[in-house]
């Protein structure tokens, strides 16, 4: 007898059970033989011969015999009875042998009940076959099935229910409760297979809408694009954007977020008060440049030749812009510091930007942040907002058309804080290279790459600048022009412009050199070129009136009639004393315009030792006085009772400008000196540097203006701080040559080097 161990199989009495002849074999160890005894018992799980023990199997199983060999391909096993599985033994080769007692069925059920049941299912199943394409070949089937026994094994490997629930079947005596259990089974298994048999239709319903939709559009737009073509004027704004957004090259958050755009916009609709504001929107991002651009080699003689065309001096200033260029011709791309330009008005901050722009063959973008106080400023408005735009810097940046233009942000120094937020904290992210490749508009509301941007900034001053921006940034200094310079310049650049730009031929206008020179000293007051451009356009506008109303060719302008051209007062400037008092002793100023001599008056008062400050002097200046005073009370101790009987009055003239910085110190402590000691100081001699309680000189900055001031009202000795010697390399050469400089390091140096002490 061939004992065979069946998994997950429902086993039933008196119904056939198909083998492949290979798995028979297997599983028998031997060819089929006709009418050979087979015993069929289940296991508990599926396992392989060689791991079988013998409580792998369930205690009850079926008898049958093999019935035929070779219909197609198969062992075809007739079953008979069922039986208890009273013993079961494994040996080492892994056959199975068993002893086994037959257990008989309950007879509850008629074969006219039996009939019935079965015939009620046959009629279920052929139904439920009519709706399906392979029904008509299943039916001649199901229609030879003689017990719903033979239905539960054909369908065996379709039932949804378990092993444990199959071998429950079998297990049952009662031919009622088996046959109930095997209608459950069957039924459950039409309902299951009719619900997936919906949802699979449903589905395909619902696919083949989508297919035919994809169609309809398909030829809606073969059918709009051969219309579009006709008529080129008709195409829609929607498609037009469809169009631009597949073309911007944008990344994918930037594709995504302008497709769900444009999907609101059709839904809106033309007459939707949204309307306009989506399609502001869409237009903006794909007017934008997305394109990484392609690295250009750098011609660095032909960048230093336009530098040089363009702007007259500024030797350092070039050489710091040659050496970024150098650096991103070789690395390929953007790369250095952020440049920050600080200087006075006029002094070329602004236009250099330009001429770099051209060296390097980019767009050039200005953003003037002067007075800027709300940080949409710089991030834009969330769309949310009515009147919402994007920022300056992405409003730059789709001005310029390109993805990394020169972009000079002006005037960085006058940025202001509100309850609107710090722009100043907004920049950082900006001028960030770490963090500006993905640079988040609030208005775009997508990352955008402002790393192939080269930032220039300028400014008046850095002190203004706050800390954390001021480190982002390598300040460069702007020194003010010497009247060489400005001479220069103004035939060189301003006076060509002006002509130009007033349509006068060179030929038309005649002035010279000294007349230019007597411009610059007498009518102006700056360490820039602003005012000097000014005057330039003046004498021509005024040419252009005199050359319209027929006057004679060429307008000659002299020293003598240069005055009326220009209908303008000489400026005033300060010069040195005719006459040298005690307590008066000239200081040296830096001014956003430049440089500047003032004056530092000092006089006693019977009183009763009150310190009068006049001369609108700040906070820093007024404790410069106090310093001073007590500095000259330890150096000339006699003059203690002078300070106690008598008022001090301190006075700097120009009382209507304010006055403050940490550098009037030895000039107020040399004044205060002169004094007391009742010597005066040459009013050749000028100084500046803050002093320290100890009586120390302290370093300072402007010194190039300062000294420029000084050449410019005749000064020819000045005093500066030893420690500002190396800031003289900054100075130019033709001031230097026409002024004495001393170092100084500690009080008692000036007053001696000034005479004020022996």
């Amino acid at each position: 007898m061939i004992i065979i161990p069946v998994y997950n199989v429902v086993l039933l009495p008196d119904v056939k059970l198909y083998f492949k002849k290979e798995a028979y074999q297997k599983l028998a160890g031997k060819e089929a033989e006709l009418e050979e005894k087979v015993l069929l018992i289940p296991t508990k799980t599926e396992e392989v011969l060689s791991e079988l023990e013998v409580d792998s199997f369930y205690p009850i199983g079926v008898l049958g015999r093999v019935r035929n060999t070779d219909l197609n391909d198969h062992v075809v096993v007739r079953t008979d009875t069922r039986v208890d599985l009273d013993h079961i033994t494994i040996d080492e080769n892994h056959s199975i042998q068993a002893m086994y007692s037959n257990r008989p069925d309950l007879g509850d059920m008629s074969v006219e009940e039996q009939k019935e049941h079965l015939k009620k299912i046959q009629d279920d199943l052929v139904s439920f076959m009519s709706d399906q394409p392979w029904g008509s070949m299943m039916k001649q089937y199901v229609v030879q099935w003689t017990s719903i026994g033979e239905i539960a094994v054909a369908l065996s490997s379709r039932l949804r229910i378990t092993s444990m629930e199959k071998y429950d079947i079998l297990a049952e005596d009662s031919i009622a409760k088996r046959t109930d259990l095997i209608e459950k089974a069957i039924y459950e298994f039409l309902e299951i297979s009719k619900l997936s048999n919906e949802a699979e239709s449903a589905q395909e319903e619902d696919h083949q809408k989508v297919y035919r939709e994809m169609a309809i559009k398909k030829q809606m737009e073969y059918l709009q694009n051969e219309l579009n073509q006709m008529h080129p004027e008709n195409v829609t704004d929607v498609q037009r954007f469809e169009k631009k957004i597949a073309e911007s090259n944008m990344n994918e958050t930037a594709a995504k977020e302008a497709s769900k755009v444009l999907s609101r916009m059709k839904q809106e609709g033309n007459n939707s008060p949204e309307y306009g504001m989506l399609y502001d929107y869409l237009d903006f991002v794909t007017s934008l440049s997305w394109d990484t651009p392609e690295s250009k080699e750098i011609d660095l003689n032909e960048a230093e030749q336009i530098l040089e065309e363009d702007h007259f001096g500024l030797k350092k200033v070039k050489k710091r812009i040659l050496q970024q260029i150098a650096v991103m011709n070789l690395k390929k791309k953007q790369a250095g510091s952020i440049l920050l330009f600080v200087g006075a008005p006029g002094t070329g901050k602004t236009s250099i930007g330009q001429s770099i722009a051209r060296a390097l063959g980019r767009e050039y973008v200005r953003v003037s942040l002067g007075g800027v106080r709300d940080e949409a400023e710089i991030r834009g408005h969330r769309r949310t907002y009515i009147g919402a735009m994007p920022g300056r810097i992405m409003d730059g940046i789709h001005k310029s058309g390109v993805s990394n233009p020169v972009m000079v942000l002006d005037e960085v120094d006058k940025l202001s804080v509100s309850y609107n937020g710090d722009p100043a904290s907004a920049l950082l992210e900006v001028l960030d290279p770490e963090q500006n490749s993905t640079f988040t508009d609030h208005y775009m509301n997508v990352p955008y790459d402002l790393s192939n941007v080269m930032f220039i900034c300028t400014a008046n001053t850095a002190d203004t600048i706050p800390e954390p921006l001021l480190n982002r940034m390598e300040v460069i200094q702007f020194p003010g022009y010497t009247a060489s310079d400005k001479f220069q310049i103004a035939v060189r650049h301003l006076l060509p412009k002006a002509q130009e730009s007033m349509g006068i031929s060179p030929s038309d206008i005649q002035i010279d050199d000294e007349t230019i020179r007597k411009i610059i000293s007498d009518f102006t007051m700056e360490g820039g070129v602003r005012g000097l451009k000014k005057r330039m356009d003046t004498l021509c506008r005024e040419a252009a009136v005199r050359l319209v109303k027929g006057g004679e060719t060429p307008v000659m302008i002299t020293q003598e009639n240069v005055r009326e051209y220009l209908d303008a007062k000489p400026i005033r400037h300060d010069h040195i004393l005719e006459k040298k008092n005690p307590g008066i002793v000239t200081g040296l100023a830096w001014t956003a315009a430049g440089g500047e001599i003032l004056f530092i008056e000092t006089t006693l008062t019977r009183g009763k030792g009150t310190v009068i400050i006049t001369g609108q002097l700040g906070d820093v200046m007024k404790e410069s006085v106090q310093i001073a005073v007590s500095v000259v009370k330890g150096l000339f101790p006699e003059s203690a009772g002078l300070f106690e009987e008598n008022d001090l009055h301190v006075h700097v003239p120009a009382g209507a400008v304010p006055k403050d910085g940490p550098s009037a110190g030895i000039t107020l402590t040399t004044a205060l000196a002169s004094l007391v000691s009742a010597r005066a100081v040459s009013p050749e001699f000028a100084m500046t540097g803050e002093i320290s309680l100890r009586g120390v000189v302290m370093p300072i900055g402007g010194l190039p203006e300062k000294l420029m001031a000084a050449v410019r009202a005749g000064i020819t000795t000045v005093l500066i701080p030893s420690e500002n010697m190396d800031d003289l390399d900054d100075v130019p050469q033709e001031v230097k040559d026409q002024l004495t400089i001393l170092p100084v390091k500690t009080i008692e140096e000036v007053l001696s080097i000034t005479g004020v002490r022996g």
